[in-house]
C-alpha cells in the first residue's frame, strides 16, 4: 500500500487536537506540509511532530505533485475559496465543519467536487461516533417504531468562545451558537434518520448576551481571550421547527442564556421506544412491554471517532467509495442552517 502524502491547512485547536495525531496514526498516511498564515504555528508543529515542512501558504502544497490529499482546519470563511483550490488542483479534501458560510457557498464547493471528481469530505466527526451509529442501526431495524420527532438541546450558559474574536465575527463565522454548535447536533439527526429531505424551515436566532461586550460576565472562553474591541454579530440563542420527509425536528442552542444549565442532548421519539442521546456520551432507550415501563442504558466499546474519520477519509481516496460524511449528504444541514438564518431574518418559515 503506497503512502499518501497529505498537508494539514490550519495548524489551530482542531488540527492539533485531532487530525493531525489521527494522520500520524495511520501507517498509510505522511503529513508532508503544516501550513498556517502565522508562520510560526507552522514551524512549531514541525518541531512538535517532527515531520513535515512549515509553510504559510497553502498554494506551496497544491503545487507539490506527491500530496494527495488536505485537510482544511482554518476558521470558516475560506473554507470554500481553499477546499475548491484544492479540488482543482487534484487534491482529495476534508474540510472541518461547517462546510462552508452559507449554502450558497456549500453549493459552490459541491459543483466543483462533482466537475473534478475527487474527495470532498466534511468534518461532521459524529457520523464516525459509536454511540451514534447505535442509534441510527436501531432506527434502521425498526426498534423505535416509526420516529416521528426529534427534539434538539444544545445550550450552555455563559460560553460564547472568544468573545470579539473570529467565532463571535459573522463575516468569518457565518453565524454564532447554530453554525457552531448547532451543526454537528443537527447533523447527528440528519446521518441518524437517513438524511430526510428538508420541507419547510421556521426558525429565529438571538444576538442577546454577548453584545454589551465589557460587560459580559461568563464561566468560560474556550477560545478566548475577549477581544473588547471585536466584533460580535451572530446568534447566542437559537431556536427552529423543520419539517423534513421523515421526522419534524425542534431544536433549542445557546452559547450563552441567563440559565445555570447545561443541556448538550437528543430525544429520537419513535412509537415503540424513544432514545436520549447525551452528546458525545452514551444513550437511553425508553419503552414500554407487557404493561411494564423499561429503561435501558446500553454499555459497549467506543472507537475514537477522529480517528475513525481520518482513516476513514484516508481509504476512500484509495477505494472510490463515499462516506457518509460526503459533501453531496452533508449539503442538506447547510440547507437547513441557512434556512433558520433566513426565516429569522424574513421573520416567516421558508418552503423549500
Amino acid at each position: 500500500m503506497s503512502t499518501l502524502k497529505v498537508a494539514i491547512i490550519g495548524c489551530g485547536t482542531i488540527a492539533s487536537a485531532a487530525h493531525i495525531k489521527s494522520y500520524l496514526a495511520n501507517e498509510g498516511a505522511e503529513i508532508k506540509y503544516f501550513c498556517d498564515i502565522i508562520q510560526s504555528k507552522a514551524e512549531q508543529a514541525v518541531a512538535e511532530y517532527g515531520c513535515g515542512i512549515a509553510i504559510s501558504d497553502y498554494k506551496v502544497a497544491l503545487e507539490d505533485p506527491e500530496v494527495d490529499a488536505v485537510s482544511i482546519c482554518t476558521p470558516n470563511h475560506v473554507h470554500a475559496s481553499i477546499s475548491i483550490d484544492c479540488m482543482r488542483a487534484g487534491k482529495h479534501v476534508l474540510c472541518e465543519k461547517p462546510a462552508a458560510r452559507t449554502y450558497e457557498e456549500a453549493l459552490e464547493m459541491q459543483k466543483v467536487q462533482h466537475e473534478t471528481g475527487v474527495t470532498l469530505n466534511i468534518g461532521v466527526v459524529n457520523r464516525f461516533n459509536t454511540s451514534v451509529n447505535h442509534i441510527k442501526r436501531m432506527i434502521e431495524n425498526g426498534e423505535l417504531g416509526e420516529v416521528y420527532h426529534v427534539y434538539v438541546s444544545f445550550r450552555g450558559h455563559r460560553s460564547i468562545p472568544g468573545l470579539g474574536g473570529a467565532f463571535t465575527t459573522k463575516a468569518i463565522a457565518g453565524g454564532g451558537a447554530l453554525i457552531d454548535w448547532g451543526v454537528h447536533f443537527l447533523d447527528i439527526v440528519m446521518y441518524c434518520t437517513g438524511d430526510p429531505e428538508p420541507q419547510t424551515v421556521s426558525g429565529q436566532a438571538f444576538c442577546k448576551l454577548g453584545v454589551d461586550m465589557p460587560n459580559y460576565a461568563y464561566e468560560s472562553m474556550w477560545a478566548g481571550p475577549p477581544k473588547y474591541d471585536g466584533t460580535y454579530d451572530v446568534d447566542d440563542f437559537v431556536t427552529a421547527m423543520i419539517r423534513t420527509a421523515g421526522p419534524t425536528i425542534s431544536m433549542n442552542g445557546a452559547w450563552a442564556q441567563n440559565i445555570g444549565e447545561k443541556e448538550m442532548y437528543i430525544d429520537f421519539l419513535g412509537d415503540k421506544a424513544g432514545v436520549r442521546l447525551q452528546y458525545g456520551s452514551n444513550f437511553k432507550v425508553y419503552s414500554a412491554k407487557d404493561g411494564m415501563l423499561l429503561e435501558t442504558s446500553p454499555t459497549f466499546r467506543s472507537v475514537d471517532m477522529f480517528q475513525a474519520e481520518i482513516d476513514g477519509f484516508l481509504s476512500c481516496i484509495r477505494t472510490g467509495e463515499k462516506l457518509p460524511s460526503h459533501i453531496d449528504t452533508v449539503i442538506l444541514s447547510s440547507k437547513i442552517i441557512q434556512g433558520i438564518y433566513d426565516s429569522s431574518d424574513a421573520k416567516r418559515e421558508i418552503t423549500y
